[in-house]
């Protein structure tokens, strides 16, 4: 051991990965690594990566709570198959539920964003203006700018809510685009079909009426 080099306590990685958990489980929003290693930043960036990864080990075990990756970050979640009676404790109104009409609208812009209304609308057969309202009051989508057209239509995309909400770490994590289209009923094509970068403008406010 070098000189005035001291010894690392077994209790200290203890209490390294006993931090990372209430930090994690604290966290409004999945904590990324980035915030851990700044949050930490007067420990060696080894011993917190090693602590966070014997964390996740603990937590890859039966039991009520999981350490999931999502939108980039960790989050301490209950396991997917306690939802139910999670819901039961929150008692869960089915106004807070999205219906088909919205899942199908959320599907669609995150398999072709960014996407207008109305080629949404050409995809679906019916007019999406009012789940799009409820989509972006959810924070599920959000306005990313204007198409390049006559009119100049906003265009929509998949907010971190939207990774979040359906624990996906991020796009690529898409279930594949056939199971989708399939469970929707609609056609693979038209998920996968993207509009060109080119055609974006950056967002602004509605033109003033």
């Amino acid at each position: 051991m070098a000189a005035g080099q001291e010894a690392v306590s077994p209790h200290a990685g203890a209490e390294l990965k006993a931090i990372l958990e209430a930090l994690i489980f604290a966290s409004p929003e999945p904590l990324t690594p980035k915030a851990i290693f700044k949050l930490l930043d007067t420990e060696p960036k080894e011993d917190v990566q090693a602590a966070l990864e014997a964390l996740k080990r603990e937590y890859d075990r039966p039991g009520g709570l999981q350490i999931v990756e999502v939108a980039g970050g960790y989050q301490i979640v209950t396991r997917t198959d306690l939802h139910e009676w999670v819901r039961r404790l929150f008692h869960e109104r089915t106004t807070q539920k999205l219906t088909v009409q919205a899942l199908e609208t959320l599907a669609v812009i995150a398999y072709r964003q960014p996407i207008t209304a109305a080629e949404i609308t050409d995809v679906r057969g019916v007019n999406t203006s009012g789940v799009l309202n409820t989509l972006l009051e959810r924070h599920l989508i959000k306005i990313v700018g204007r198409k390049q057209v006559v009119g100049r239509p906003f265009m929509y995309a998949t907010t971190k809510e939207f990774l979040i909400r359906f624990g996906l770490n991020d796009l690529s994590d898409l279930p594949r685009v056939e199971d989708m289209a399939e469970a929707l009923g609609l056609e693979a094509p038209l998920l996968v079909e993207r509009t060109p970068a080119d055609e974006e403008l950056p967002a602004t406010e509605p033109d003033a009426v």
